[in-house]
């Protein structure tokens, strides 16, 4: 591997080489995330910290802390140790919250379950991560929860709540149900509650707390792939405090800012960019809903005066595009993020400008490193903002490497590499996919990017998006930003399918505006002239939606998958995808 020639690593890259490492100027926490709410509630204890509007819930942060407290206890009360496992189960609701805080406490490691997920995940997910309790909702949409438990564990309906034996949920002991019914075998979260308020032993929880270690884990998430079953990213304490300081000192947040979460709590993007956030520095965290709905969420930045707003891409597109749009006062707002999926560069401009977002950031990142790398800063040049994902986040150091493991030029395409405080303990129980991913420190990301002079990163696409044209490199994402300066165009993905002559061809679905008619050829005819005639999409489709995960993440698999067979294509055996 080429070496810098002994300069010094730094924000900025040296001597040419797509090689950063951040500013260490602010040290690092060694907090747990129970430490870390207890002397934000201290701070600013009758400061509003948490409100969620579809259950008219509004506490301080003393209320919160005293809140944590009572679950906590009950939980402890359960016989639940530290380093036990416990799922969560649910849209974002305040029990979530509370979860999250309450097994910290105690030092149960918390496992985030998606909430999309159905029968065969949610048992993989509870058996592979050993959980003994599981926090559950009733339901969401038309996912019965409850009913889904009940099929994987028909012992419950026999079982005293809490002496769970399970044929195919070996470990799990424990169900509590969110809401207020009563369900055979299941706890319910008040009775959990009004045992640890009868149980309370502050001093006690102290010393519990006390015990734990910043370097203990105490999140598992799940992430997946295209293949294969998902796979328990291992987080610590010391992962996600620090991730969420830095995030939100790029932000400029303090005890003044409120922030409307849209964004699942399951996700890092929910839990620790959000959440942890405003836990570390007393700002107030807004839910507009359960789950993501774009008239609730302007509504919930107006009445409560945000100043702040995170989500993905989709998640904007879908507020600036709401018909009463200009009925909500978004002036409050100043900052936020935009992240989890390429930023559209027309999308980020309408931020700044209609939604009052001067400041807005845009960040980068994955799970399995706690999760941003990278992340814009609020007084960064605007074309810095729309076109990049920033520069390193303090702490943690980067690299771009070809396929042999060479750092590329600076400019140079090359795959992500990430070292530092934020990369994850490893896959939970799963020590081959773990040596795969992390070597030396170093966390492989799969993406491609590239890295400026002055150490602002472009994400250029995934390793597994590249596409191979007639011996050509095509990176999609290059595509879709030029594919949405169409006029008619609202949303693009790109993507390549087989082709026996060119090894791949490209492949665009594109999402028209409102009212908006076009066809293939105008499509095309409009790249003509303006990018390379290989990178001009052979196969154009106009659809009404695209294929997502509940966190809006695009999936071109999918997308690739539906072609193949509408087009009758021969997929490729040569083991590339």
């Amino acid at each position: 591997m080429r070496q810098a020639s002994g300069s010094p690593l730094g924000i900025e890259p040296r001597d040419n080489l797509s090689h950063v490492r951040g500013s260490t100027e602010s040290p690092l926490s060694t907090a747990t995330i129970a430490e870390l709410l207890a002397d934000t509630a201290s701070r600013f204890a009758d400061r509003p910290a948490v409100v969620f509007r579809e259950q008219n819930v509004r506490w301080t942060w003393a209320q919160f802390n005293a809140e944590v407290d009572r679950f906590a206890a009950g939980l402890a009360s359960l016989g639940l140790l530290p380093g036990d496992r416990l799922g969560i189960w649910s849209p974002n609701r305040v029990e979530w919250l509370v979860t999250q805080f309450a097994t910290a406490r105690i030092g149960v490691i918390l496992v985030n379950i998606n909430p999309a997920y159905r029968l065969h995940e949610l048992e993989y997910a509870l058996n592979a991560s050993g959980c003994r309790a599981i926090v559950s909702a009733e339901r969401l949409r038309a996912s019965q929860y409850l009913d889904m438990l009940q099929t994987l564990a028909p012992e419950l309906a026999q079982c005293e709540p809490g002496k769970l034996v399970s044929a195919r949920l070996p470990a799990l002991e424990f169900v509590i149900r969110m809401g207020g019914g009563r369900t055979p075998g299941m706890l319910g979260y008040d009775e959990v509650v009004s045992r640890g308020t009868a149980a309370l032993d502050v001093p006690l929880l102290d010393s519990l707390t006390a015990s734990l270690d910043c370097h203990d884990p105490i999140n598992i998430q799940f992430t997946s792939g295209t293949t294969g079953n998902p796979k328990g990213a291992t987080l610590t304490h010391h992962n996600v405090v620090n991730n969420a300081r830095f995030v939100a000192q790029a932000m400029r947040f303090d005890e003044r800012d409120a922030l409307c979460v849209p964004v699942p709590l399951y996700h890092c993007f929910g839990m620790v960019m959000s959440v942890l956030a405003c836990t570390a520095t007393g700002a107030k965290m807004v839910f507009p809903g359960e789950v993501f709905d774009p008239s609730a969420t302007l509504a919930a930045v107006s009445d409560e005066q945000c100043t702040a707003l995170h989500g993905v891409p989709t998640m904007f597109i879908a507020e600036l595009d709401v018909p009463e749009f200009a009925q909500y006062d978004l002036s409050t707002l100043r900052t936020g993020i935009m992240a989890g999926a390429p930023c559209p560069i027309e999308t980020m401009k309408r931020v700044v400008s209609q939604m009052h977002m001067s400041e807005v950031t845009i960040a980068y990142g994955m799970t399995e490193t706690s999760p941003v790398s990278f992340q814009s800063g609020t007084d960064d040049p605007l074309d810095r903002r729309v076109t990049t994902v920033g520069r390193v986040q303090p702490h943690l150091e980067v690299k771009l490497v070809d396929l042999d493991g060479n750092v590329v030029l600076v400019g140079e395409t090359g795959e992500l590499y990430t070292k530092g405080y934020s990369v994850m303990l490893g896959y939970w129980g799963d020590e081959p996919r773990t040596r795969e991913a992390v070597s030396d420190g170093w966390m492989r990301t799969g993406d491609l990017a590239t890295l400026d002079a002055d150490g602002y990163c472009n994400i250029v696409g995934r390793v597994k998006d590249m596409l191979i044209r007639g011996g050509e490199n095509v990176y999609p994402r290059e595509i879709e930003e030029f594919l949405f300066r169409h006029p008619k165009v609202q949303a693009v993905q790109v993507f390549g399918v087989p082709d026996p002559k060119y090894g791949e061809e490209i492949c665009a679905w594109i999402i028209l505006k409102a009212g908006e008619q076009a066809t293939e050829d105008e499509i095309r005819d409009f790249c003509r002239g303006q990018i390379a005639h290989y990178k001009i999409p052979r196969y154009v489709r106009f659809v009404d939606d695209m294929p997502m995960t509940i966190t809006g993440k695009v999936q071109k698999f999918a997308m690739r998958d539906r072609m193949i067979e509408e087009l009758r294509l021969v997929q490729d055996r040569t083991g590339r995808r």
